[in-house]
């Protein structure tokens, strides 16, 4: 069955043949670094995790529990990008089916770490806005309610793509591909159906960024007399801010792969460091950092954290004070 309303063969044949021309014996180090990174980070976040998980007052404290999802989303979202990223530099061809799965998980857990924090960020907004009322707002049910939300709203774009090639194509899933999230789309309304649910993301997280974040510099400077504690908020405030800002990079991540691609018009070699460079701070960079500084600046999780890290070391004294 030919591919209804405009094909995209032709725009994925050229995506695989730039992964196939990047891959090259004597460019170890372009798989090295990412995969080095991925992996250190990896570790990183399964210390923290580890420390989170030794105190059962985090799964009540639902702070604790969106951070905790943060860290499992995004060391599942590196494990997954490094694996895709190997088996498209080798390259290694795969079912659809199997292509699918992979593209499934990163794709949800690429999408998931923007929404959370953005929920992280209103929790915080309802915390100190509303001090009275977050204990009966946030609570751990609610809390993993929502998490649940994020997830439909992070896979609905590709479950109509699988459900919608189910449909016209079944037999679709049997053949092999290198690969890529392009290599599955079947017509170009699907490509721009993609980019419409990137705009709402992106537009939808950057509202909730403006609002709380004013909201609570607003509050922060009216409501303490402390001239220290306000200054302390701020830079928290200030800190959480950035941090969104990099996990939003996200949702702009393909749009520039293609600004790219566009830019860079014939020359091949160009467009291939400047993926390069896209994957690593784009993509890579802030899934490695965002949970590393939000776990090291928090008062409780950072000494257990530098503790487990320590292999216990009594230098280290944890201290767990969830306010």
């Amino acid at each position: 069955m030919a591919p209804v309303n405009g094909t995209v063969t032709e725009e994925s044949f050229i995506f695989e043949q730039v992964y196939r021309i990047d891959f090259n014996p004597l460019n170890f180090t372009k798989i090295a670094v990412p995969v080095s990174m991925s992996l250190f980070f990896i570790f990183i976040n399964s210390i923290m995790l580890f420390a989170l998980g030794s105190k059962p007052v985090f799964y009540e404290t639902p702070r604790y529990i969106l951070f905790g999802h943060m860290l499992v989303n995004d060391t599942v979202l590196l494990a997954f990008t490094t694996i895709i990223y190997i088996i498209v530099l080798i390259p290694l061809p795969l079912t659809k089916a199997v292509c699918t799965v992979l593209v499934f998980i990163t794709y949800c857990t690429f999408r998931n770490a923007p929404l959370t924090l953005a929920v992280m960020s209103l929790e915080r907004y309802v915390a100190i806005c509303f001090p009275l009322r977050h204990s009966s707002i946030a609570t751990p049910k609610r809390t993993n309610i929502i998490l649940g939300f994020i997830w439909i709203l992070s896979s609905l774009n590709i479950v109509i793509d699988i459900i919608f090639t189910l449909i016209v194509k079944p037999d679709h899933f049997t053949s092999y591909t290198i690969c890529t999230h392009e290599k599955l789309y079947l017509s170009k309304w699907q490509m721009d159906k993609a980019q419409g649910f990137e705009i709402l993301y992106f537009v939808s997280v950057a509202v909730i960024i403006i609002f709380t974040y004013i909201s609570i510099m607003i509050t922060a400077r009216s409501v303490t007399s402390d001239k220290e504690s306000a200054t302390k908020a701020l830079r928290t405030v200030l800190l959480h801010l950035i941090q969104l800002c990099l996990c939003l990079t996200s949702f702009l991540y393909a749009t520039i792969e293609r600004a790219l691609y566009m830019m860079s018009g014939s020359s091949t070699s160009l467009f291939i460091i400047l993926r390069y460079l896209n994957y690593l701070i784009v993509l890579i960079l802030p899934r490695c950092l965002s949970p590393l500084i939000y776990g090291l600046r928090d008062e409780t999780v950072g000494p257990l954290f530098r503790y487990y890290l320590c292999y216990r070391s009594s230098k280290v004294r944890p201290r767990v004070d969830v306010l």
